[in-house]
């Protein structure tokens, strides 16, 4: 108890830890007969898979942070907003903290690594400030010279707010409050929770168990499949460590990578451009 007041105390982000706290709680009250409908539910996957395919595999990570391709402007603008619905931080926030846990993989200074508990990587760090001296923006200083993203940077929890309101609001038109209940409930609270924690066990169990591609990649990255079923591909991070830049982590036939289809159909669209491929396709 005393180690728990004194990290609260010292080293909690205070408003981080609350807003997780107060999803997770309301989740306890989700699922109940009151709160369920298929509408609710059907809201949430789509929800879903807008927020972690579209928002967090392809822009965050793929686009903003690896430089895996290129978008014109108002497409990365969009894709963009997806990415906020997350909840989990401001572009340049996110940006940086992967580019810096890419830059010292599973060493002391990598912000999730596993080698500081699994339960760390997978949500301490989150609920905890940053070390003193240690900047996420200073990893992510192209983003920090786009007016756009720094605005995305100021106001990336307001899509998620906007979305929750206009849920309530669609819920109490469409069938009134209990329907309301159930759209807020399935659309904001399990949708963000879940996609969270998939994003995080790419974190924990995606560093934890699995098997390898690569053996040269200096980390405990591994390929984890139901890590990728969950994350749209992202779990297949073994391949992600062992070529970064690359736009598709599933590298063997069974790999399927969803968020690599969706990046080549923007091609097809002349949605994206110069997308890169893996080195071992390109030798083929």
């Amino acid at each position: 108890m005393k180690n728990i007041i004194f990290w609260w105390r010292n080293r909690a982000n205070k408003p981080v830890t609350i807003v997780i706290l107060i999803l997770h709680l309301l989740l306890l009250g989700s699922f109940t007969p009151y709160c369920f409908s298929w509408s609710g539910v059907i809201i949430s996957i789509i929800l879903y898979c807008i927020t972690i395919g579209l928002g967090i595999g392809v822009c965050y990570h793929r686009l903003l942070t690896h430089r895996s391709f290129k978008t014109p402007k108002w497409v990365r603008c969009i894709l963009t907003l997806c990415g906020c619905l997350a909840w989990q931080g401001s572009p340049i926030i996110w940006v940086g903290t992967h580019r810096y846990h890419h830059k010292h993989s599973d060493k002391d200074d990598d912000p999730h690594s596993p080698k500081h508990g699994f339960t760390w990587a997978h949500i301490i760090w989150v609920l905890t400030k940053s070390p003193e001296g240690f900047k996420e923006t200073d990893q992510a200083k192209d983003l920090l010279k786009e007016p756009m993203m720094m605005k995305m940077h100021k106001w990336f929890w307001l899509p998620q707010v906007i979305v929750a309101i206009l849920l309530i609001l669609g819920g109490l038109y469409f069938g009134g409050i209990q329907l309301a209940l159930s759209w807020f409930m399935w659309g904001i609270v399990i949708r963000t929770i879940a996609a969270f924690h998939f994003t995080w066990f790419v974190n924990s169990a995606a560093h934890t168990w699995g098997y390898t591609n690569f053996n040269n990649t200096d980390d405990n990255s591994k390929n984890l499949w139901w890590v990728a079923i969950f994350s749209f591909g992202e779990g297949w991070h073994n391949n992600h460590h062992g070529e970064p830049s690359s736009a598709s982590h599933g590298m063997r036939g069974f790999e399927l990578d969803p968020t690599y289809w969706i990046i080549s159909l923007m091609g097809l669209l002349g949605l994206a451009s110069d997308i890169k491929k893996p080195k071992r396709w390109k030798k083929k």
